[in-house]
């Protein structure tokens, strides 16, 4: 077999990286810093790839000393920034006009943080505080991605946002708002879990991360718990990698967030790679 092969055949059909919320009980505990996530993600796990959220730093955004140290330890251990998840920095789909503005602006600091990190997109919410129609909260949602996407253009950095609550969790509404949205940098982070509508309806994830994968700019592999064979139990693995890869033809960062409670946060971010690991071995890149 020819050098060339062996090369094509060992290109992995995507990449793994690790959400930091998969150790946010170690975080508020103070059982580690979040200087000690990359380390972690590398010697611990194994994984090059790392998504930050900004809740563990949410004082050091514009400390570009501390961001510089982020990069540094990144950088000596190999790991790749991929994406800050952001939180808490206001509705970009608020029924007020200034408090959208408001939301955009509090967003801009994470933007020029990821930028020097080298991550390629901040993941935000579509959050419209539930009030008004599905259409005039689509408009207000357009508005305020359009607004933030236009302020992170000059910086190459995406704004993607995840199905994580509200209409974002309808998959068919989300992507409508990205469509209207309209600018390259905007995109989705579809979640294999986040499926969850207001009243406690369930969307179905299968077909809502099919419709957001055309907007995908990143990947989340959701994980609660496990059975016997190692499959997880809500989400079938193979069915949605699957829709993922061979549907869509994703071949970046599949980012690992477990959020069970039967397995410890490292043995949960293990079960999730060696799951995540089995399937890719199925697919071809």
């Amino acid at each position: 077999m020819s050098s060339r092969l062996v090369a094509a055949e060992a290109v992995p059909a995507f990449k793994i990286s690790l959400a930091q919320w998969s150790l946010h009980k170690a975080l508020f505990a103070k059982q580690m810093k979040n200087t000690d996530f990359p380390v972690m993600a590398k010697k611990d796990f194994g994984i090059d790839g790392v998504e930050w959220v900004n809740q563990f730093w949410k004082d050091k955004a514009t400390d570009a000393a501390y961001v510089a140290e982020l990069k540094k330890i990144c950088e000596g251990e190999g790991v790749t920034s991929v994406l800050i998840m952001c939180d808490g920095e206001g509705h970009l789909g608020d029924p007020d006009d200034a408090a959208r503005g408001k939301a955009v602006d509090n967003h801009k600091k994470w933007i020029e943080a990821a930028k020097a990190l080298g991550c390629h997109s901040i993941r935000v919410n579509a959050h419209t505080a539930g009030k008004g129609t599905r259409e005039e909260q689509a408009k207000r949602a357009v508005d305020g991605l359009r607004r933030l996407s236009e302020v992170a253009a000059p910086y190459q950095i995406g704004v993607i946002v995840e199905n994580h609550g509200q209409l974002s969790s309808d998959g068919g509404w989300l992507a409508g708002v990205m469509k209207d949205v309209g600018l390259k940098n905007c995109g989705t982070l579809p979640d294999f879990g986040n499926f969850r509508l207001d009243g406690n309806a369930e969307y179905d994830r299968y077909k809502g991360v099919d419709e957001l994968m055309p907007y995908a700019k990143g990947v989340s592999a959701k994980s609660h718990d496990f059975n016997e064979a190692g499959e997880e139990t809500h989400t079938d693995y193979h069915k949605m990698l699957d829709i993922v890869v061979k549907k869509h033809g994703w071949h970046g960062f599949v980012g690992i967030e477990y959020e069970g409670s039967k397995l410890g946060e490292v043995e949960g971010i293990k079960a999730t790679k060696a799951l995540l690991e089995k399937v890719r071995g199925t697919l071809k890149a």
